[in-house]
Order: C-alpha cells, then sequence, then structure tokens
C-alpha cells in the first residue's frame, strides 16, 4: 500500500509540479494554532507538512527553530498532547504529516508505543535527525509493520555513505543544502548541483531540498534540482511576527502563498 507521501509525489510528477514542504514546531505558540496553521499551509499550496516534536538538546537547529521549540516546552507541549492535536488535525485534512522527532523521544516514549499511536493518529512519515546509519535497521524493520516512511537524510558531508543511505528510502529523501544548522541563508552550497546528481546516481525516491530556503528567490534558484522543497525557519520567523499582533495564521498563509507561486512560476 502507497504512502500519503508517495501518492503525493507521485501526483505532482504527472501534473510536472513540485512540492512546498513547510515545516512548523508542533505546540508554537499553542497546539489549537498548529492545527490552523495545518489547514492554512495546505490552503496556500503546501503539498506536505512537516510537525517538529520539541526536544530539550536538539542537534540540528538553528536558532529560529531554538526558539520555537523553547516556546512549545514551555507551555508544557509533549508527545502525550502532540498525538490528539494530530488526531484533530486529521480529521480535517488529508494533507501527508510528517514528524520531526529526534530518536531519544522516540526511545524514551516506546518505539512500538509511537508507531503505534502514529498509525492510529494518520502520521505519514519520520524524520529522525539523530539517528545513526548503523542503527537504522531495527526501526526499519519495525516499520514495515507500518504504513509510515522512515525518510533518509543526506548531507553534502554524507560523501562516501550516499549510496547506502539512501538504500531502501521512502517517501522522500531529506536532501541538506548546507553545512550547519537549519536558518534562513542568502547563499547555499556553491556545487549543490553536483550533489544532488550523486544522490540520483543511487535512488529514484523523490528527492526534496532542505535547510536555508528563506524567500521565493531560493525557492526560484533550486527548484529544478529536486522534486520538493521544505522551507523551515522562514516559516517560523511568520510565526514569530505574527504572535503580538494576533496574526500568526495570516502571515503564514500570505508567506505560504508566495512561496507556492514562485514554486509553480514557469
Amino acid at each position: 500500500m502507497k504512502s500519503r507521501i508517495t501518492e503525493k509525489f507521485n501526483k505532482l510528477k504527472k501534473e510536472n509540479k513540485k512540492a512546498l514542504i513547510p515545516y512548523i514546531t508542533s505546540g508554537d505558540p499553542d497546539l489549537d494554532t498548529t492545527v490552523n496553521l495545518v489547514l492554512e499551509l495546505e490552503r496556500a499550496g503546501a503539498d506536505i507538512v512537516e510537525l517538529g516534536i520539541s526536544y530539550s538538546d536538539p542537534i540540528g537547529d538553528g536558532p529560529v527553530i531554538q526558539r520555537s521549540t523553547q516556546r512549545a516546552l514551555e507551555l508544557g507541549t509533549n508527545i502525550d498532547k502532540i498525538f490528539p492535536m494530530v488526531s484533530k488535525t486529521r480529521a480535517n485534512t488529508d494533507i501527508p504529516l510528517v514528524f520531526l522527532v529526534y530518536y531519544n523521544a522516540i526511545f524514551v516514549y516506546g518505539i512500538k508505543k509511537f508507531l503505534d499511536r502514529c498509525k492510529e493518529v494518520g502520521i505519514d512519515g519520520l524524520i529522525i535527525p539523530d539517528l545513526a546509519l548503523e542503527e537504522r535497521k531495527e526501526l526499519n524493520e519495525m516499520m514495515n509493520e507500518y504504513p509510515i516512511d522512515l525518510i533518509s537524510l543526506v548531507a553534502p558531508t554524507s560523501e562516501n555513505r550516499i549510496k547506502e543511505i539512501v538504500e531502501n528510502a521512502k517517501g522522500f529523501v531529506y536532501c541538506i543544502s548546507s553545512k550547519g544548522v537549519t536558518g534562513v541563508r542568502d547563499q547555499f552550497e556553491e556545487d549543490i548541483s553536483s550533489f544532488m546528481d550523486k544522490i540520483k546516481k543511487y535512488t529514484d525516491i523523490p528527492l526534496a531540498i532542505g535547510f536555508g530556503i528563506s524567500d521565493e528567490n531560493a525557492i526560484k534558484k533550486l527548484k529544478g534540482l529536486s522534486d520538493g522543497l521544505i522551507v523551515g525557519s522562514a516559516i517560523i520567523k511568520k510565526i514569530e511576527e505574527g504572535i503580538d499582533d494576533r496574526k500568526v495564521e495570516e502571515k503564514v498563509f500570505n508567506f505560504a502563498k508566495k512561496l507556492k507561486n514562485a514554486i509553480e512560476e514557469d
């Protein structure tokens, strides 16, 4: 059975379109707003939404997303509260939903319990930044029993491990555009085109570029190299801007709409 993620990329491929994949942190600024944001992002044209699960010691998050996770943690957001939020969201949309979650959080919660709940509420994929390649086999085998894609991450530093990382990849491959942590950027790795070509040698799974995509110009620059574009910190900045004047959903919708228009421009 194909996942919602695979079905979405298949549909986009037939239409010769690219995926817009925004990231938001579950519970920032609160869980009810997270539900609204998913629906507004879909209305703006998002194809898949990443939902971050806050973790006290993230390894790949820049300052913007760190502030976001801190706001969520200060409100007491945790996995047990996030699952009902996803259920509420899923009751209103079939958009593919992906958790970005650190492995230690899954391990402490209980791996089987976590996967069972993901299946129950309708999560379609997992991105686990701290899951080492050598430790992925056990989880991969467990996830074969679930309609959930374990999404591989490949970085410019992956070098000779690219083939092994994308072997048996599912959903899409998260291609990290730059060295370092998340955050908006004006410049990307000069050899990102050759980096993407290397990945394409080893897999036919859709490729999505993330880290540092901040505006329409970045979208236009990178969309020809991949099947999808992931936008995180720039979305979170719009949430921050909207918190004070209570226009979070409006600001995120307007920004996502601009990104979608940039993707669909000829």
